[in-house]
């Protein structure tokens, strides 16, 4: 009887293990587009006049421009929110453990 349920739960154990794979290339498939996502270049046509002279050099400018990028409120969110389920399942291994812990010390 005990290799039966010693097979179930390796059985499970793999599934989980599966299924947690299954879900982080799931993610990396979602996040992928917009993490090779560019910005549209528009090429500067080359200066000169009609006959052959060059146009004069304009100073150059310099502009910063933010095409994208995760704003810091939505990381302090996602570290936030990581943290209250790392701090959840903590809390259920424990109360897992404990369980079964008291369950053998008391068969």
């Amino acid at each position: 009887m005990m290799n039966r349920i010693h097979r179930i739960h390796r059985i499970r154990r793999h599934i989980a293990v599966l299924a947690g794979l299954a879900f982080t290339w799931l993610g990396l498939a979602a996040a992928a587009p917009a993490a090779f996502a560019r910005s549209a270049m528009i090429p500067v046509p080359p200066g000169g006049g009609g006959d052959g002279t060059s146009a004069p050099a304009a100073q150059a400018v310099t502009r910063i421009v933010v095409v994208g990028g995760t704003p810091g409120w939505q990381i302090a969110g996602i570290a936030a929110g990581t943290a209250l389920v790392a701090a959840a399942a903590a809390v259920l291994g424990y109360r897992v453990l404990a369980t079964r812990r008291q369950a053998a010390a008391g068969a």
